[in-house]
């Protein structure tokens, strides 16, 4: 397994941690800031959700720039990736900052999206990730990381930056999920 896979598995490994570290209690330890509590797990859970994201970018580097593309590469990247977007989604909503509707939208746009791919593929069409779905991404993971910090540090402007960025990321979540679907839709097309 070459360098850019093993980032990769971290990637994996590190995603339960996240869940662990947000929805357990850790009483006694944590951060008081402007009328908020920040709980000492959802610290470190941030820490490496911001760590593990990290390494996607690390990851795709390593492998362009080595020439180390593989098939297990091309499928677990974006699997290690949906998986701690999802995660952290789902421990989101168990702790009620983040309605379901906008959970189910984000991972109801990754099957779709993964749907399409996996039909594309079939008939040799690859679907590349588009400018649309990496800004995507880089909304949903900062606004994933201020729910995880209630707002920090935007709580002190009393400004609901983590509100805004989810529904920043809700929304480029379904524009970038139509863009796919409208591009390709040559490759799900009915009468075929």
């Amino acid at each position: 397994m070459n360098l850019a896979n093993r980032i990769t598995v971290a990637r994996v490994i590190l995603v339960p941690f996240v869940m662990v570290f947000l929805l357990i209690p850790t009483p006694g330890w944590g951060w008081h800031m402007a009328n908020s509590w920040v709980s000492g797990g959802a610290i470190i859970a941030t820490v490496i959700f911001i760590v593990a994201s990290a390494t996607d970018t690390l990851d795709g580097y390593i492998a362009r720039k080595r020439n180390l593309i593989t098939n297990f590469g091309k499928f677990m990247d974006p699997l290690a990736d949906k998986l701690l977007v999802s995660t952290a989604l789902i421990s989101l909503v168990a702790l009620n900052k983040v309605p379901a509707w906008i959970a189910i939208i984000v991972i109801g746009r990754e099957f779709a999206v993964t749907g399409l791919r996996s039909v594309a593929s079939t008939s040799g069409t690859v679907i590349a990730a588009s400018w649309l779905g990496k800004w995507k991404t880089v909304t949903q993971m900062i606004a994933i990381v201020l729910l995880m910090l209630n707002d920090f540090p935007f709580v002190y402007l009393g400004f609901p930056m983590d509100q805004v960025m989810l529904y920043v990321s809700a929304l480029m979540t379904l524009w970038s999920g139509f863009d796919y679907f409208y591009k390709n839709r040559h490759a799900i097309r009915a009468d075929e």
